[in-house]
């Protein structure tokens, strides 16, 4: 993919190049494990087998030009692409995603998304947690949470299903996908590792998928010559050592443990199934996150760049965007229901807002977050429909606005998580986990 920078000169390449240990905070930990043990056999009543799977196309998806386009509108804002039909009869997309026309059945279009932030960071933290960003908030952190991801508050009400985590996020972490006050019993386990890489492996969090018995061994033997380290220092701190040590052994059983491999062994899907996603980091991740979540993952966030399509907007959605998009949504979508996972698995496909209904003078669109589209599927939405609408130029909702507080208690109602319920942080101070948000009419 084309590695070009953000309108705030931050590039693909140089998140990537942040490994786990810059997450250190907020990824899997001891502690964290500690956390996420006394949370496993808190489930819940309903929706507890229902996973997500949230598709981040950061940068901001021009809406307009793919997924509620305007036909009728001038030149300036209609843009140069043509309007498809797709397989729900007087539904219309773009003419650069045939297949993803052909799987409308099965998702749809929230097209009244409407907040007022239109600024990178601040807007994707808002998406992400259904939480408009508080003074103090720092964008250049990683991660900046003043509350936490959506991922993150589901691992925290569910805990893990048997030796997965709860919540993983790739091919790295959003940087406004972390567990603020939730602890790092609720942060992600972070790839860090494209899936679509010749030689992917997952490192730092686990060994590669075709380690060495002896290796392995040597890795056993370090861990143990830590643990006598960990075990002095405990008792001179009078701490309990035995409960460290059970930990760490936990740590190590899901390094190594044979189900946590087999999901990221994405090598074991069929080429022609690999091909049909595409052989790209959006295709491959999409992929992904189908594995993980068949093997009991709760959520996964894919973090996928660069939409930011301030110029030349036409021919990156043409020729290197939307090719992209084509091949990985609508491969999930028929994925999950041949597999018959699609009613317990919801996909959520947003950027942090969309673009400005005229093209600028570099032939591009800027940031718009007055209204864009969301694209939501399975778990319990019903396919096929259309749910509000933008205006005639599409500048502002014309029926209908949903907020990311509405998709926020949307989402965790077909969870199975209640919207009014609360978390305590460290402070002992109550924190909402929706912000006054309403289910979305008509999805169900």
């Amino acid at each position: 993919m084309n590695p070009r920078s953000y309108c705030d000169g931050i590039t693909r390449r140089s998140i990537l190049r942040v490994g786990a240990a810059g997450f250190c905070g907020s990824m899997l930990t001891l502690p964290g494990l500690r956390q996420r043990s006394a949370q496993a056999d808190k489930t819940a009543k309903s929706g507890e087998d229902v996973s997500l799977i949230i598709v981040f196309l950061r940068g901001g998806l021009s809406t307009i030009d793919t997924v509620d386009m305007k036909p009728q509108t001038p030149a300036e804002v209609r843009g140069e692409f043509t309007p498809i039909e797709t397989n729900i009869p007087g539904t219309m997309v773009c003419e650069h995603l045939p297949k993803t026309a052909r799987q409308m059945d099965k998702f749809s279009l929230v097209r009244s998304f409407s907040h007022f932030d239109a600024n990178h960071g601040t807007a994707d933290h808002y998406v992400l947690t259904g939480y408009p960003v508080r003074p103090g908030f720092n964008v250049n952190l990683k991660p900046n949470n003043q509350h936490p991801a959506h991922g993150a508050t589901i691992a925290r009400k569910f805990g893990p299903r048997g030796s997965v985590p709860p919540y993983v996020c790739l091919p790295q972490m959003h940087a406004s996908g972390g567990s603020s006050f939730l602890g790092s019993g609720s942060a992600p386990f972070v790839v860090n590792a494209d899936p679509n890489s010749p030689n992917f492996s997952v490192p730092d969090l686990m060994p590669p998928l075709a380690i060495e018995a002896q290796r392995l061994q040597s890795r056993t033997n370090l861990r143990q010559e830590i643990d006598r380290f960990q075990k002095s220092a405990e008792i001179r701190a009078n701490r309990s050592a035995r409960a460290l040590t059970t930990f760490q052994q936990k740590a190590f059983d899901l390094m190594t443990s044979s189900a946590t491999k087999a999901a990221f062994d994405i090598g074991g899907e069929p080429n022609t199934l690999r091909d049909e996603y595409g052989r790209t980091s959006l295709g491959q991740c999409c992929l992904m996150a189908r594995r993980l979540v068949e093997a009991g993952v709760r959520c996964v966030t894919i973090d996928h760049t660069n939409w930011d399509t301030h110029y030349a907007a036409f021919p990156v959605l043409k020729n290197d965007l939307l090719p992209q998009l084509d091949g990985a949504l609508p491969a999930l979508f028929r994925d999950l229901f041949d597999r018959g996972m699609l009613d317990t698995t919801l996909v959520l496909v947003t950027g942090e807002f969309g673009r400005t209904p005229r093209i600028n003078n570099r032939a591009g669109r800027d940031h718009w977050s007055s209204v864009s589209t969301l694209i939501l599927g399975g778990g319990g939405i019903q396919g096929g429909r259309v749910i509000g609408a933008s205006d005639a130029l599409a500048e502002k909702p014309a029926t209908d606005p949903v907020t990311p507080e509405d998709l926020a208690a949307t989402l965790f109602q077909r969870l199975g998580i209640k919207p009014a319920d609360e978390f305590h942080g460290p402070d002992g101070r109550p924190h909402q986990i929706v912000n006054g948000g309403q289910i979305i009419p008509g999805l169900l």
